[in-house]
């Protein structure tokens, strides 16, 4: 048995775009960005108890809108989403690049959230 949820909404910008794009989508929610550890990620608040934020991608990848998948057990989860029709694009070890269907990228992660991910997780069997 293990848990997950849609987590994280990531707006993705080419470093070209980047810095436009964290003021934009920071400017819609009405709040101020918030840098992560990296540098790479930047909060830009919340929808529904998901959170949103801004990723700076290399330039030559389109920009897009991905979700991330967090769970407690991302073996699990990932086997779970192949069953429904994903593929695996690239697996991290810790994390992988999943295609839904049609193509679309999303990821599945380990739990970001914290409470978040307490509060509304779905158990699967």
């Amino acid at each position: 048995m293990h848990r997950s949820r849609i987590g994280i909404v990531l707006v993705d910008h080419p470093a070209s775009d980047w810095d436009a794009g964290v003021a934009f989508w920071s400017g819609v929610q009405g709040v101020t960005p918030e840098a992560g550890e990296s540098g790479t990620y930047w909060a830009i608040g919340e929808v529904g108890g998901v959170r949103l934020e801004s990723q700076r991608i290399g330039d030559g990848t389109p920009p897009r809108i991905h979700l991330d998948i967090e769970t407690d057990d991302v073996p699990a989860e990932i086997a779970r989403v192949v069953a429904l029709g994903a593929r695996v694009v690239t697996d991290h070890d810790t994390w992988a690049v999943l295609a839904d269907p049609a193509g679309l990228p999303f990821c599945v992660v380990p739990v970001q959230t914290g409470e978040l991910f307490e509060q509304h997780a779905l158990t699967w069997d």
